[in-house]
C-alpha cells in the first residue's frame, strides 16, 4: 500500500510541479522514448542475468505491494510453538519429538501454529536441527557454524533480486540519455526544418533523460531498497529459531531459551515479557 502511496506522491509532485510551472503534460506523452527506454532496460536485465536471477526477482516484485507478514503475531506464535517443542523435550526427552519433526504436518504441536507450518522454510529449519539434536552427534558450536552457514546463504540468496533491481536502477538514466542522443540526432538530421519544429523536435529529446532520470530514482530504485528491508526482516527470523534452539542446547530451561530469542528481535515487532507469557499459556490451554 506504500509503494502505491508513495508512487502517487512522486506523481503527483514531478507532474503537478510541471503544470504549476505552465508546462503542458501532452509535450512529456513521448511513447517512442518510453519503448527505448525501458526495451534497452529489459533486455539489459536479461543479458546481465542468469535465468535463475531473473525468476528469483520476478518473483520478489510482487511481495513490495503486501505488507510485511513479520508482525508481532506472527512472532509469538513462533516463540509459543518453540516453547511447546523445547517443554516437551524436556519433560519427555529428545526422542519424544521425533514424530512431530520427521511429519510437522501431521504433528499435534504444529498444526496448532498455522501461520508458522504456512512457511515451509521455516518449518524445515526448525525441523532440520531439532533433528541434528536428536542425533546427539554435533555439539552446540558445530550446530551453530551450520546455521550462520545456512542462514547467510538464504541472505545470500534473497539478495539476488534485490542486486538485480539496484542494477536495474542504475541503467535506466543512462538509457534515458542513450533514447535524448537518439533524439537529437534526428534533430540534427532536420536541420532544414522551421526553428519552431525543431524547438518541438529538441523537447521531445530531452524528455528521455528526464524519464530515466524519473524512473529510476522515482520508481525502480525504492523497490530495491523495499526489497533488501524485506529481507532483512526475514533473516529475523531465522535467527530468532537458531538462539533459542542454541540455548535450550546449552541447557537453559525453556522459558529462557525463548528469552534468548525474544531478545533478537527488532522492537517494533518484539512482544514484552508479560506478552509472551501469556500467549504461550494461551496456547498451551487450547
Amino acid at each position: 500500500m506504500l509503494v502505491i502511496v508513495g508512487y502517487l506522491a512522486v506523481v503527483l509532485s514531478v507532474f503537478g510541479g510541471f503544470l504549476l510551472a505552465g508546462g503542458h503534460l501532452a509535450a512529456l506523452l513521448q511513447p517512442v522514448e518510453i519503448l527505448m527506454i525501458g526495451g534497452a532496460a529489459f533486455g539489459a536485465f536479461l543479458v546481465g542475468n542468469s535465468g535463475k536471477a531473473v525468476k528469483a526477482t520476478l518473483k520478489a516484485l510482487p511481495s513490495v505491494l503486501k505488507n510485511s507478514k513479520y508482525t508481532k503475531a506472527l512472532y509469538l506464535e513462533l516463540m509459543s510453538l518453540l516453547s511447546e517443542i523445547l517443554t516437551k523435550v524436556r519433560k519427555e526427552g529428545l526422542m519424544s519429538i521425533e514424530g512431530d519433526i520427521d511429519a510437522p504436518g501431521e504433528s499435534p504441536i504444529f498444526s496448532k501454529y498455522p501461520a508458522i507450518l504456512s512457511d515451509h522454510h521455516i518449518v524445515e529449519f526448525i525441523t532440520d536441527y531439532l533433528r541434528l539434536m536428536v542425533s546427539g552427534n554435533m555439539d552446540a558450536f558445530q550446530i551453530e557454524n551450520l546455521m550462520d552457514n545456512e542462514i547467510e546463504t538464504h541472505h545470500h540468496e534473497g539478495e539476488v533480486p534485490v542486486h538485480c533491481v539496484a542494477k536495474l536502477s542504475d541503467g535506466l538514466p543512462a538509457f534515458g540519455i542513450v533514447a535524448a542522443v537518439m533524439g537529437v540526432v534526428h534533430t540534427m538530421a532536420s536541420v532544414g526544418l522551421p526553428p519552431a519544429e525543431l524547438g518541438i523536435l529538441i523537447a521531445n529529446a530531452l524528455v528521455g533523460t528526464f524519464l530515466g532520470i524519473l524512473l529510476a530514482y522515482g520508481f525502480v530504485g525504492p523497490l530495491s531498497s523495499l526489497l533488501e528491508q524485506k529481507l532483512q526482516e526475514s533473516t529475523k527470523m531465522y535467527q530468532c529459531v537458531k538462539v533459542t534452539l542454541l540455548a535450550s542446547l546449552n541447557g537453559y530451561a525453556p522459558a529462557l531459551a525463548i528469552e534468548f530469542g525474544r531478545k533478537v528481535l527488532f522492537s517494533t515487532e518484539r512482544p514484552s515479557f508479560s506478552e509472551l507469557e501469556d500467549h504461550i499459556k494461551q496456547s498451551k490451554a487450547k
